[in-house]
């Protein structure tokens, strides 16, 4: 695994995007984050694309989905829950 900025990389920097985004980082974690995201070509672009789908996502009321996309989500989350 390549590794930039302060030893942080790609993948560590996907795990803490969550994180970053509801302001739970340390400082001393965001600086890294924050400096890894000025030297990296890739993670900004995630970061946008995880921002966009939090606020899609969070516009979506439950009587939006169907009802085969409500059991399909209810299904996803009980298989995930069990593993």
């Amino acid at each position: 695994m390549r590794l930039l900025h302060r030893d942080l990389a790609c993948q560590q920097a996907v795990e803490l995007v969550t994180d970053y985004l509801e302001g739970a980082l340390s400082r001393r974690d965001r600086r890294r984050f924050e400096a890894h995201l000025r030297g990296c070509p890739n993670c900004p672009a995630y970061l946008e694309q995880i921002r966009t789908t939090i606020q899609l996502a969070g516009a979506i009321e439950p009587d939006d989905l169907t009802p085969e996309a409500r059991a399909d989500l209810i299904g996803l989350y009980r298989r995930w829950r069990s593993e």
